[in-house]
C-alpha cells in the first residue's frame, strides 16, 4: 500500500500543483519480507492487501504448502490484488467478500504457490475470526493506498476535484461529506485537531461550518485554504489542506481504532517465533504501534526486532517519493 497523502507531504508551489501522480510502489518491501522472515508453508496474513505489493512478495516465498490471507476494506483493492496474484494462483485460491462468493481457478496454474484467501472486510475483524496461535507471521501497510489516493471519484486527494467520500469501503459508513455538514462546529474541530495533528483546527471548522453545504474537494479545499493560509515559510512547504483530510479520512474510516484492534489481537494469533511488522505513515499511527509493541515486550510477549522505526532508504525516496514518511517496526512473539 502507498504512503499516506497526511503526512507522505510533497512540495508545494502555493498554486495547488504537487507534481505527477506517483504509481502503486509497495513501500519498504525489501525490509519488510526481511524482518517477516517468511518460511515455506508457513501461513501469514497481510492485514492491508491493498494492491497486493507485499502479498506477492510473501506468496513467493511460501511454495505450494503455504497459506496466505489479506485483509482489505476495498472491494475494488481486492479486484487488483486478486489479478496480480491470479497469475500464479493454485487451484484452492479463492476471492472472499459480502458480494464475491469463493471461485476456483483454472487447471493451468503454477503449482508451487500457496493458498490464498482474499478477505473483504476490517482487519479488526482478525481479532473474532482468527483462531489463537496460527499465524507465522502478519503484516499491516498502513494509510491510503495509491488505487484510493490517485482515483477522484474516492475523494481522498486535495490535487483534483471530486465527491467528498473518503471511504476505504465505498459499500459502508459515513461520508466524509456528511461528517463535514453535519457534524457541530465544536465536534470537527475536535476532530481535524486530534486526527490530523492541525493547529489551526478551531479557525478551519469556523469557515468550514459557514461554508456548508460542502460537497466536493475542490470546494473543501478552497474553503481550507482560505480560512488557514500559510504564515510563514515552514508551512508552505505543505499544502494547508493536507492535514485536514488526513483527518476526515482517519476518522470517516475508523483507522486507529483498527488498528489497536489489531494490535491487541496480534499476539493471541500469532505463534510463537511468529513476526509482526507494521508500516505507519504519521505520529499517530507510530505511536500508538511503538507503544503496543513495548508494552507487548514488557509483558513478557515480544522480543523487539526494531529498537528506533526503520525507514526508506535515499533511494526509495527518490523513485517512491510516498515512501518519505514510511516507518516500520517488527516484533517476534516469544
Amino acid at each position: 500500500m502507498a504512503a499516506d497523502i497526511g503526512q507522505n507531504i510533497p512540495e508545494w508551489d502555493g498554486r495547488g500543483s504537487t507534481g505527477a501522480a506517483v504509481g502503486h510502489v509497495p513501500v519498504l518491501l525489501k525490509e519488510a519480507i526481511d524482518f517477516l522472515a517468511v518460511q515455506r508453508g508457513g501461513t501469514y496474513l497481510d492485514a492491508t492487501v491493498g494492491l497486493g505489493g507485499h502479498s506477492f512478495a510473501i506468496a513467493k516465498r511460501l511454495g505450494a504448502p503455504g497459506h496466505l490471507i489479506g485483509f482489505d476494506k476495498d472491494p475494488a483493492a481486492l479486484e487488483v490484488a486478486s489479478r496480480r496474484l491470479a497469475p500464479v494462483v493454485s487451484r484452492q485460491s479463492s476471492v472472499v467478500s459480502e458480494e464475491i462468493s469463493e471461485r476456483p481457478t483454472t487447471n493451468n496454474q503454477r503449482q508451487d504457490w500457496p493458498t490464498i484467501t482474499l478477505l473483504h472486510g476490517s482487519f479488526a475483524d482478525l481479532a473474532n475470526d482468527q483462531p489463537a496461535a496460527t499465524l507465522d507471521g502478519l503484516i499491516a501497510d498502513l494509510g491510503v493506498s495509491s488505487l484510493q489516493l490517485d482515483d477522484p471519484t474516492r475523494g481522498f486527494s486535495f490535487q483534483a476535484d471530486g465527491p467528498l467520500d473518503m471511504r476505504m469501503n465505498p459499500m459502508s459508513g459515513r461520508t466524509a461529506e456528511q461528517v463535514v455538514n453535519h457534524l457541530d462546529e465544536r465536534e470537527l474541530a475536535d476532530v481535524i485537531y486530534e486526527f490530523g495533528e492541525e493547529r489551526r483546527s478551531r479557525r478551519i471548522a469556523r469557515a468550514l461550518v459557514r461554508s456548508r453545504p460542502i460537497t466536493t474537494t475542490k470546494q473543501l479545499v478552497d474553503v481550507i485554504s482560505a480560512a488557514a493560509r500559510p504564515m510563514n515559510p515552514s508551512e508552505r512547504r505543505i499544502h494547508p489542506a493536507t492535514r485536514t483530510f488526513q483527518a476526515l479520512r482517519i476518522f470517516v474510516n475508523r483507522e486507529l481504532d483498527d488498528l489497536k484492534a489489531l494490535l491487541v489481537a496480534a499476539p493471541r494469533v500469532l505463534k510463537p517465533g511468529g513476526r509482526l511488522v507494521v508500516i505507519s505513515f504519521h505520529s499517530l499511527e507510530d505511536r500508538i504501534v511503538k507503544d503496543a509493541m513495548r508494552d507487548g515486550a514488557k509483558q513478557g510477549l515480544y522480543r523487539l526486532l526494531t529498537r528506533k522505526p526503520v525507514t526508506a532508504t535515499e533511494e526509495e525516496i527518490a523513485s517512491n517519493p510516498r515512501s518519505r514518511s514510511a516507518k516500520m517496526r517488527a516484533a517476534e512473539r516469544l
